[in-house]
């Protein structure tokens, strides 16, 4: 199971997979079913969609 979180390192969240098992470590764990990455200029914002229907971001 991979932490996301605004302490994962860049490498690992760009490992991150669709079908990976991951948890915000609080309240939102499950498998991924979908990834975006966006960049506003000022951050990069991982969004990471489990089939949950929640979803876990991550700016850094």
């Amino acid at each position: 199971m991979i932490r996301l979180n605004s302490d994962t390192p860049n490498d690992i969240l760009q490992d991150v997979k669709i079908g990976d098992m991951v948890t915000d470590t609080f309240s939102k764990t499950g498998l991924v079913e979908s990834i975006e990455i966006k960049d506003d200029g000022l951050y990069r914002i991982y969004e990471f969609n489990l089939v949950t229907g929640r979803t876990i971001t991550v700016k850094k």
